[in-house]
């Protein structure tokens, strides 16, 4: 068993709720021991900063240092959670000043933070901690014929200096894992921008044409299917696909997984136990490629 603390963040936990139980079905699939958290805040999403710098900070030190406290890395399965408590992280650990700050708050819930922890997103814990040779040897249903379209997003990759995973301008560990489980990679220039999620209350035209770009690129490539790391990317991508399909004056039917429900069904997972039915856009006809049932 690997055992990592588990921070879901906020939408796999309500709206998403299929991403937290897929990842839950690998994890008891592949040994990986999920230590909850459920004290842990929400990480802000990249937008608290714009309003108090400082609770960017506090929130998300003390997230980190729950996770010190129970003495393993922490495991994330959405970019922009991924991205903000990698940023601080960073922050505190590189400046002695910013430390001494995080430290007096977390001193008055009885806390403190020192540093000792790494955060990881699931889909490289999959690649460098589990491993790709380990994933082959327990795949039950090959994808074997199935071509997938990666999206990363963007904060899964950038900025570069804190998000040190992959090469930022030409990833490859998505594509090494659809590969693990007998997919067919497609590949496509937008696989690594941005889904407009954090813009689509502002000008919904603008950041649905960014998601619909993506999409029809992917099915001009032939992709049978797209698959996200991140739950903000899924909204934009699943959610409103039928919104982007209008803002780019395009067809676009493309069905948008979760990372851990493509991993799920090769380990043998359900259309049920991977809560396909809660998707916009149906996984029947591709799941039934591959005889799911």
């Amino acid at each position: 068993m690997i055992t990592y603390v588990y921070y879901p963040g906020c939408v796999a936990q309500e709206s998403g709720k299929e991403l937290d139980n897929a990842t839950k079905f690998i994890a008891e699939k592949l040994g990986i021991n999920l230590l909850q958290m459920p004290e842990a805040s929400c990480c802000g999403g990249g937008i608290i900063d714009g309003f108090d710098a400082n609770l960017k900070l506090f929130i998300n030190g003390r997230t980190l240092a729950l996770a010190e406290k129970n003495g393993f890395d922490i495991l994330t399965i959405c970019n922009t959670c991924t991205l903000t408590l990698s940023e601080v992280n960073e922050e505190i650990k590189n400046n002695p000043a910013l430390m001494k700050k995080t430290n007096a708050y977390l001193s008055k819930i009885r806390l403190k933070y020192e540093g000792n922890v790494k955060v990881k997103h699931l889909l490289y814990v999959l690649r460098d901690d589990i491993g790709l040779d380990k994933l082959k040897d327990v795949v039950v249903n090959s994808l074997n014929g199935i071509k997938v379209a990666p999206f990363y997003g963007c904060h899964i990759l950038r900025p570069s200096e804190v998000i040190k995973f992959d090469d930022a301008e030409n990833p490859s560990g998505f594509e090494e894992l659809i590969k693990a489980v007998g997919g067919e990679p497609v590949s496509y220039v937008r696989r690594t921008k941005c889904c407009g999620f954090q813009t689509i209350l502002i000008d919904e035209a603008s950041s649905t044409s960014l998601s619909g770009n993506a999409i029809f690129e992917a099915q001009e490539q032939g992709a049978d299917l797209m698959v996200t790391p991140c739950p903000l990317c899924h909204l934009s991508l699943d959610t409103y696909q039928n919104v982007a399909a209008k803002s780019i004056g395009k067809k676009l039917s493309l069905p948008v997984l979760h990372l851990p429900q493509l991993i799920g069904v090769a380990l043998g997972g359900s259309y049920s136990e991977m809560g396909f039915s809660r998707h916009n856009v149906s996984l029947k006809p591709v799941m039934a490629n591959i005889n799911l049932k």
